[in-house]
This record gives C-alpha cells, structure tokens and sequence, in this order.
C-alpha cells in the first residue's frame, strides 16, 4: 500500500477541509496510508468545523503511521499556531511552503511513495517572499529539476502544456521546437505512468485553424510541424498540429488519448468547462509522484464547511494509480 503524503495547502483556503473530507472516506483509507504535512492545530480546527468523528495524532516519522478509520496521522510543521482565514497572508505563504518543502525531501527519501498538495496561493507566497508562481516551480526548486511540464487530467480529457504560467504577449517566443518536443515526450511519460497503451498523442497548434497554412501565422510550419516529425522519428505517436477548436472534442469522444497545448489557458479552458469539481495536476520530471487538485485556495468559501472534496479525493486516486517512471 502506497504512503502518501498530503500537504496541506493555504491554512486560509479550502486545503485543510477537503483534506478532512478525503480522508473520512473509507475509500481513500482502503486505497492508500495518507500523511498529512502541515499544521495540526489546523487540522484539528478543520476537523471541529465539519464535526466528523476523527482524531488527529501528531507523528514524526512516516513510519509511525498506521490505516485507521477515525485517525488522521499528521507530520507538523510548526508555522500556523494562529492564522487569518479567507485572505492570503505572508503566514499562509510560509505555512505552505514548510509544508512542500517537508514532503518533497520525505519523498526525496523515499520515505513515502509520492505526494498530493492541497491548494497554495501566489499571493501569498509573494506576500511572503518567495518567487515561485506556483507548486511547479517551488518543487523543481527543491528537487533541483530542470526539465518538467504539467499534466492536467479531468476526464475523459488529458492535456500537457508547452508552457505553464506565461503572460499570452510572450508565449510565441517561448514555444520552440525543442520545447514541444520534449513536451511531447512527456506527455508520452504521462499516459505510460497512467497505464496507457500505445497512447495516441494530438497536438493543438498555437493559431486559429492552425495557422490556416500561414495565413494566420508560421508557429505551425516553423516550429510544431518539425517537433512532430521528429517525436514520429523517435516511435511516438503523435499527430497534428490540429486547430485547437476542433481537437478537444475529439479528445472528449475517444479519439485521442491526451493534447499537447501551447499555453496554460489553451488547455485549462476546455479542461475546467468538463471536469471543474475532478480535474487533477500531475507534475512530470520531478523523482517523485506528486499530484494535485485542480483548483485554488477558494478563499471565499473556505472555512463555512461547504467546500467540495471531489478534486482533491481525484487526486489522491490518481496519486496511488500512477506507476514511478
């Protein structure tokens, strides 16, 4: 049974309920050992709020941890005693990232088998000093990654993105021939760590139709047209570049197994319309599994007991799916 460690995300937004709300699943409890990495005062407070019969028990070790139907096991992190709900704060910020920063060296040492972090805010890692933009970029800091790319899954759509948080002036300068491939090759990886066979690989091409054979652009002949080729050489199966208002639908009806997107809201958009409350963040190129939900801290509705766990127990089940590469 996979270990699993949860962070627990903005202690101001949605992360500790729908952490709380997970794991009172008997489900989640069947599926994997799950170990929470943040602040047990929190969680404890959470726990209050949604008035479920759960004990939280403070361990050190993942090791200690053990499958119990009413215990959440918890590693704490110390930084959150007293902390303001629904707003971002420069504690949140560093709550947040105790908490990552404790699970990626915890999988660094295998000591648990991946990772599910609850949801972060950029504000407030800002507020707090940090650079990052988002989880992506903190965990490729800390594991010293150079090449990575999010996977977003909400099915029946999968999607990769050449690029992740880009101002949209700056994304045609960014995509180049190197960069889709490679992101094909991970979109590859992806659907190899889902168990897919022979996946069937689109690629969105970054203008309207394409580029209509140069009409509305060159991106197409010039840089995503090459990379294809080339990831072909190499034995995967990828095709396009497809106008992207045509080739999600047929990723939503079967026809292919996961898009390669240009750019963040290219993908999300369609993404995010099927699967809101589902859609699950895989991230590609770190040493460890790490998984997340979809969507972000919800300020305005966390702490009233009302948020949905739906995103977060997909990516739990995702999470223990997932093979290593």
């Amino acid at each position: 049974m996979k270990k699993l460690a949860i962070t627990m995300g903005d202690p101001g937004g949605v992360g500790p309920e729908i952490i709380v709300k997970s794991l009172v699943s008997s489900h989640i409890q069947k599926l994997c050992l799950p170990i929470v990495i943040g602040n047990v005062p929190v969680i404890k407070e959470a726990i209050r709020l949604l008035q479920v019969p759960m004990t939280v028990r403070t361990i050190i070790s993942p090791l200690e941890a053990r499958r119990s139907k009413d215990s959440i096991y918890c590693i704490d992190v110390g930084t959150a005693r007293a902390f303001k709900k629904n707003k971002p704060t420069a504690q949140g910020g560093h709550a947040c990232v105790s908490s990552i920063e404790k699970a990626a060296a915890l999988a660094l040492l295998e000591s648990v088998d991946g990772i599910v972090t609850a949801p972060i805010s950029k504000e407030a890692l800002a507020l707090a000093g940090f650079p990052w933009p988002g989880h992506t970029e903190m965990l490729a800091h800390f594991t010293k990654t150079k090449d990575y790319a999010m996977i977003f899954i909400g099915k029946p759509l999968r999607i990769v993105l050449v690029t992740i948080h880009a101002a949209l002036k700056d994304v045609p300068r960014l995509i180049t021939q190197q960069k889709i491939l490679k992101t094909i090759r991970f979109a590859k990886k992806a659907c190899d760590m889902l168990k897919i066979k022979n996946p069937r690989i689109a690629v969105a091409g970054l203008n309207p139709h394409a580029g209509e054979a140069g009409r509305f652009g060159n991106e197409e002949a010039r840089m995503i047209t090459p990379a294809i080729q080339k990831a072909r050489k190499e034995g995967i199966a990828a095709s396009g570049p497809y106008p992207p208002d045509v080739v999600f639908h047929k990723a939503y009806k079967g026809i292919y197994d996961i898009i390669v997107c240009m750019y963040h809201d290219q993908g999300l958009i369609p993404l995010k319309m099927i699967a809101f409350d589902r859609g699950v963040n895989l991230t590609l190129g770190l040493p460890f599994i790490r998984t997340s939900p979809d969507h972000g801290t919800a300020y305005d509705i966390a702490w009233k007991g009302i948020a949905d766990p739906s995103s977060m127990i997909e990516a739990i089940k995702v999470a223990v799916k997932l093979k290593r590469s």
